[in-house]
């Protein structure tokens, strides 16, 4: 304790040391009175009683500093004088200054934002109590190729078997999610929704705001009820407090409210901003999802914690096992398939797919901080060549070089804190502006945010690059040679080929650095450029979707359904401007591809092939003619083509080619399901062009169009009792009008037939196809921004080394035109120094972009990472630039006039 009270004195101290200063001048002023009076009455005069007390006492500096260095920490006093003075100087040039605090925000704002990203997405435990044994469920289908590769999924048979045969998971359970139309409350609106286990609760591990979360005996027992997400709670219930017990009609079923979940609970961790889930009711598993065609749609998803003692390796072992026992008693129409196992850490599952994105764009910004970290870097050695006298003075005086190089470190400290503070309320900004901007591709965007972990980064990334860029200006400065810079007082003249190179390093490095940044942006825009070139296979002008769900309440029985899809198209056909009116179940843009398998007849596959797998879609009406799908062979669906006649199909070119290479479709048969599957055929009456479901630049599905009327005649054995079609879709409307004036009739003509069903995700076509374009968009925008930004300082680091280089050799300039040299012959002096050194950063940066190829790989699209276009372009851009960036202080320079240069030496 004793010890810590003298260091807190000791502490305390530094920063009341000009009292302590007066206090100790006076108690050696005292001394050395009486001293002196002592003398005095020894009889000596009072100037040889001042020498003798003086000499008596010993050095009164040297006293002052041990009494200063008992009384408190001299390191921490010295520092503290150290900023005193630099901050005297940084008053005294506010141009270099600004600039400098301003390029290290830029650079430290940018890589703050993107590291705030960085670990929200990817490195921050989910939330949720102990999250490492959390872990995603589900299975692989062999050869499938179907949209779900990527994310395993699971049928409702794997539930129940993973569920009630598995050993290693102290919870597991099954989810899907899914829209439901909200009413008995307001206006009927589409909330999203998560059908879920209820031992999915009890992994998660995750208490409810208010009241309770459900069982999995209420699961069992299909009970009707509701947990809310504190986002519905209090939006739509404005938080009533009484809100347990209460009822809501969810597809007009009521069911009763248990539980609020708290503020920030989510799940599942969807990506994007939309699609989030507003509230949980159980699975409740019905018994058509056991049989036939259901039981083999891998459609849901499931989530375990793992047993304390239990390794995921242990659990893989465990879900292979109950997999084979599934598939030993698959039923005949399913034997053929052949699944896997896969059992993944959610956390793992959750943001595999945004890792890419992430590192690259964190990777983007470390570009921008080095550039900025050179430019500073440079300002700061041509600062300390300016002060060089200044600096040989002091030496010559009897200042240490340890002083000089703290002095020096602590400037670009002071520089690099105070440009992190800026770029910390900078990135806070770009932030709350930017989040929304992100792309629906990233996931844990709601976790995104300046916390003190985030701080803590950008604070120890400000002293680093203070650190880092003050130490080659620092030690530059206390190599200072004494004679020859007071010799040469007054003279300009090189600085020294140690300082020459040491500037010419840094402008390369920030020309190679820069330009590794511009090809990725070249490449990127030319990757955009060809994604907009692709041909979709439809016209998105002058068309409007909306989907729809039919509560199955109200629309139980076919006969029902039929008349409400009559009804509908035949009023949209009536409505003004209308050129075709559809339902489809597939819409174009909307990545919805999801696979079905095909038998086809004839068809022999090649050894080690996959499933025959093709996207579905199932229409009603005119939904080709409304989105302008071209017709190649063969025609499209008439109403002749109804339930009870015979089965038919339209195909797309990539399965009519795939198939039957160089032969006509039409005619052919395909069948729904394996070889073994007892479906009936469906003849081939249709070819139609390829369309892209997803975005442009994904791959071309494999479509199979049906009337929607045929689909239960189509599935055979895999059709359920009762089954019912076309209770869902998307309406696809085109007209004359502009798609957004046709929303309101749109609405209107649905409100018409039922009043309370509400339409989801109304957009126009060219919104879809944007918004399938928005990853690509958003990586190619920030990549661009990022290079801009690179380049620019760049440029102003090459205008600054050469400026300062220029105005070094101004007698040199005045004196070559004073023996005959043209202005011309200074111009071209200038300029072929500056682009020596640009035509160097350009090779290795053409070096390091084709290094760094690898990383961009999977963003590219119909274009090499080895692009001669754009690797030329840029190199050329940056070689303009940087003459650009040299022709200003050469123009100057060549201006110089003799007399008046040479008149200073």
């Amino acid at each position: 304790m004793k010890h810590l009270r003298r260091f807190l004195m000791r502490f305390a101290r530094v920063f009341t040391n000009s009292r302590a200063e007066a206090d100790l001048e006076r108690e050696i002023a005292a001394h050395l009175r009486l001293l002196e009076d002592e003398y005095l009455s020894q009889g000596m005069t009072p100037e040889e009683a001042r020498r003798a007390a003086r000499r008596a006492y010993g050095g009164v500096e040297q006293a002052k500093q041990l009494h200063r260095n008992e009384r408190s920490y001299q390191g921490v006093t010295q520092t503290i004088q150290d900023i005193r003075y630099t901050l005297r100087q940084l008053r005294k040039s506010p141009g270099f200054t600004v600039t400098a605090i301003l390029m290290l925000a830029l650079g430290i704002g940018a890589t703050t934002a993107i590291f705030s990203i960085f670990v929200g997405v990817l490195l921050r435990p989910l939330p949720f109590p102990d999250p490492d044994r959390l872990v995603a469920v589900g299975d692989i289908l062999e050869g499938s190729g179907s949209a779900f590769r990527d994310q395993s999924r699971v049928t409702a048979p794997d539930i129940r078997n993973y569920m009630r045969d598995t050993r290693s998971f102290s919870n597991l359970g099954g989810y899907q999610g899914m829209g439901f139309e909200l009413s008995g409350i307001g206006d009927p609106t589409a909330v999203q929704a998560t059908r879920m286990s209820g031992e999915v609760f009890a992994a998660l591990r995750v208490a409810p705001l208010v009241g309770r979360a459900f069982t999995q005996e209420e699961d069992e027992q299909h009970q009707p009820v509701a947990v809310l997400s504190y986002g519905m709670w209090r939006n739509r219930f404005q938080g009533d407090a009484e809100i347990l017990g209460r009822k809501i009609l969810l597809d007009r079923k009521p069911y009763t409210v248990i539980g609020v979940m708290p503020q920030n609970f989510e799940f599942p961790l969807m990506p994007g901003h939309l699609n989030h889930s507003e509230l949980w009711v159980p699975l409740s598993l019905s018994p058509e999802e056991f049989m036939a065609g259901s039981a083999a749609a891998w459609s849901l998803r499931m989530i375990g914690r793992l047993r304390p003692g239990i390794s995921k390796e242990q659990a893989q072992s465990d879900a292979e096992r109950v997999a084979e026992e599934t598939m030993r008693n698959y039923p005949a129409f399913m034997r053929s398939l052949r699944i896997h196992a896969v059992v993944t850490p959610l956390h793992e599952d959750t943001v595999e797919q945004a890792r890419p994105l992430v590192r690259t764009l964190f990777l983007a910004v470390v570009v921008i901080l080095l550039i900025a970290c050179a430019n500073l870097a440079g300002l700061l050695l041509v600062r300390s060549i300016r002060r060089r006298k200044e600096i040989a003075v002091r030496l010559a005086l009897g200042a240490r070089a340890a002083t000089l190089l703290r002095q020096a470190i602590v400037e670009s400290l002071v520089l690099s804190v105070a440009g992190g503070a800026v770029g910390l309320a900078l990135a806070a900004v770009a932030l709350r502006v930017g989040v929304s901007l992100l792309p629906e591709t990233l996931p844990r965007i709601r976790e995104i945010g300046l916390d003190w972990p985030v701080v803590g980064f950008a604070l120890g990334l400000a002293l680093l690059t203070g650190l880092v860029c003050g130490l080659a200006p620092a030690f530059a400065a206390i190599r200072t040679s004494v004679n020859e810079t007071l010799k040469d007082s007054g003279r300009t003249g090189t600085s020294g080929s140690g300082h020459a190179r040491l500037r010419s390093a840094l402008v390369v490095t920030e020309i190679a650095v820069a330009l590794v940044l511009l090809t990725a942006s070249g490449l990127l825009l030319r990757s955009f450029e060809r994604m907009r070139s692709v041909d979709i296979g439809f016209r998105p002008d002058h068309t409007l979707a909306a989907f729809y769900v039919l509560p199955e309440k109200q629309y139980a029985s076919q006969t029902v359904i039929d008349a409400f899809s009559d009804e509908l198209l035949r009023d949209l056909r009536q409505l003004p401007g209308v050129e075709a009116a559809g339902i489809t179940s597939l819409l174009p843009a909307a990545g919805n591809d999801f696979g079905l398998a095909f038998t086809l007849e004839g068809y022999v596959p090649p050894k080690g092939a996959g499933l025959n797998m093709a996207a579905m879609s199932l229409v009603q009406g005119d939904p080709l003619q409304a989105l302008g799908i071209r017709l190649l062979r063969g025609r499209l669906f008439t109403e002749a083509d109804k339930a009870g006649s015979p089965l038919v199909a339209i195909v797309n070119r990539k399965l009519a080619q795939h198939y039957w290479p160089d032969q006509d479709p039409i005619g052919k048969r395909l069948r729904r399901g394996m070889p073994e599957t007892a479906t009936p055929w469906m003849t081939v009456v249709g070819e139609v062009d390829d369309v892209k479901l997803g975005s442009p630049d994904g791959e071309t599905a494999q479509q199979v169009y049906q009337p929607v009327t045929q689909m239960v005649a189509s599935e055979g054995v895999f059709a359920s009792a009762g089954e019912l079609s076309a209770n869902y879709g998307y309406i696809v409307l085109r007209s004359v009008l502009p798609p957004e004036q046709m929303e309101n009739l749109l609405r209107a003509t649905v409100r018409k037939i039922d009043p309370q069903l509400p339409l989801h995700q109304m957009q126009t076509m060219e919104h879809a196809i944007s918004g399938s374009e928005a990853p690509r968009r958003f990586n190619t925008v920030l990549i661009s921004s990022f290079a801009v930004v690179a380049v620019l300082l760049s440029v102003l680091g090459i205008y600054s080394i050469i400026a300062f280089a220029a105005a070094l050799r101004e007698q040199e300039m005045a004196l070559r035109m004073a023996l005959g040299c043209q202005r011309s012959g200074v111009l071209t002096l200038i300029l072929t120094s500056g682009m020596k050194l640009a035509a160097v950063g350009c090779v290795l940066g053409l070096i390091g972009a084709m290094a760094a190829s690898r990383l961009l790989r999977s963003f590219l699209f119909g274009v090499s990472p080895f692009d001669p276009v754009v690797l030329t372009l840029s190199a050329v851009a940056m070689l303009v630039l940087a003459l650009t960036a040299c022709a200003l202080p050469a123009r100057r320079a060549a201006r110089t006039d003799p007399m008046v240069a040479l008149r200073g030496e």
